[in-house]
């Protein structure tokens, strides 16, 4: 992590501009760039480890002004290049290194995205699959597509395409139906999905309202990031009701 140098804060009598900061006033400084931002967003980074405050012996988090311009790289990052957190944590890590980080290949806004379905899965290079794509990406015939787009499950859209996203769907139903679940048996799960989608949309639905155009831009990635919390607390309540530890 990037630290206060020596004579920064904490060394003799801090300037006003070096002294630590509360996260509300943390939040009040990142705001003229970022209006979109929240103290959860905050948090959020910090429990990925891309920003480590130090703490008050009170236990309230103080934030350097290193930490500060850490947040705001973490948040332009987001903002301008879509990049997932991963992405991010390495191109961080190569700065501390005193290297010139690259951004991935291709990467620009809207390409980019986090892996909402199988973690540690490859970024899709795709956004459409043809019918026949679909067919042999997931090994199903024609009869159980169809089946799989009666209850739901899998849609195409008005050309006869599907989203990248369709061939994780048809692979995971295939795999399921090994065990004996069956498409109406999933329907509770697309209900669940439904749901959850319904709850991102009413916190993204302000910044894609607001007037400034970068944060309706961001937007698109403040929805996969929430998209991708969903999915890493829906795999922990199902790992927790069946009482099956993480490994």
């Amino acid at each position: 992590m990037l630290r206060t140098p020596p004579g920064g804060a904490g060394h003799g009598t801090a300037a006003p501009g070096d002294r630590p900061m509360s996260i509300g006033a943390v939040l009040t400084r990142l705001r003229d760039e970022f209006p979109e931002v929240t103290i959860s967003k905050i948090r959020f980074l910090e429990a990925e480890g891309l920003v480590e405050p130090s703490r008050s012996p009170s236990g309230y988090r103080k934030f350097s002004p290193q930490d500060v311009e850490r947040l705001a790289l973490v948040l332009r990052m987001q903002r301008d290049h879509y990049l997932p957190l991963r992405v991010i944590r390495e191109q961080l890590d190569a700065l501390e290194r005193g290297e010139q980080p690259q951004l991935p290949p291709g990467a620009a806004p809207g390409e980019s995205a986090e892996e909402l379905w199988e973690p540690g899965a490859e970024e899709p290079t795709v956004r459409r699959v043809g019918r026949a794509e679909l067919l042999a990406a997931s090994g199903a015939g024609e009869e159980e597509l169809a089946e799989w787009e009666s209850y739901g499950l899998v849609a195409p859209d008005g050309e006869g395409g599907y989203p990248a996203e369709a061939v994780t769907v048809a692979r995971l139903v295939a795999d399921l139906g090994r065990f004996g679940l069956e498409p109406r048996h999933l329907r509770a799960m697309r209900a669940s999905a439904e749901r959850d989608a319904g709850l991102v949309e009413q916190v993204v639905a302000p910044l894609r309202r607001h007037r400034n155009p970068q944060t309706r831009a961001h937007a698109e990635a403040t929805t996969r990031e929430l998209a991708a919390l969903s999915v890493r607390l829906h795999a922990a309540l199902v790992r927790s009701a069946l009482g099956i530890r993480s490994t």
